[in-house]
């Protein structure tokens, strides 16, 4: 079974973000793979900003991306870029630790001023440990995940089509080079 890790970089939980992921998750788990969250928030803080490699929570989480085949890193924008919580876990993956994987930004703004900031600001950074194989991603505008009465989300047509695509394309590359690795 192929195995994927969405990495959260929102600090709140419960943000529109959430939405993003359950609905990314959904698909995965629809096409069979084995779904695990890291949510980098609930990562203890003394452990992210001192760089303590050796905690059982770092540890445990990057053996959670080390696992996997497909990697979704998602975010909100805050001031041009992914968050900090995010960038403190990215700091703490083995400089190699994204080699192989087909990873999946999914980041989500308060307008398209900020359209390019997953290829301006993640994709180097992902680059340097070990990423090459970096889709597209998808970057939606808060107005087009709501908030219902009941404390759900209600997402705009437009977002569920292209974050379906995106992850039909996460899928078909992981099953790529699954199988491609399998023959070898």
């Amino acid at each position: 079974m192929a195995k994927a890790v969405i990495i959260n970089g929102s600090p709140t939980v419960g943000s529109r973000l959430t939405a993003i992921m359950d609905f990314a998750e959904q698909r995965l788990r629809d096409a069979d793979f084995e779904v695990t969250r890291i949510d980098v928030g609930q990562l203890p803080p003394e452990d992210l900003i001192h760089t303590k490699f050796e905690s059982e929570h770092i540890v445990k989480a990057n053996g959670l991306v080390a696992e996997a085949d497909a990697v979704i890193i998602a975010s909100p924008v805050y001031k041009a870029s992914y968050t900090g919580v995010l960038k403190t876990f990215l700091d703490l993956i083995p400089e190699k630790g994204l080699a192989g994987k087909i990873i999946l930004p999914l980041f989500i703004g308060g307008s398209l001023a900020h359209l390019l900031s997953i290829d301006y600001s993640l994709k180097p950074v992902l680059s340097s440990i070990g990423a090459r194989h970096i889709l597209g991603g998808v970057y939606a505008v808060d107005a087009q995940v709501a908030r219902t009465e009941d404390g759900g989300f209600d997402m705009a047509d437009v977002l569920s089509d292209r974050l379906n695509s995106a992850v039909e394309e996460l899928v078909e590359e992981a099953c790529l080079r699954i199988n491609s690795t399998s023959k070898a």
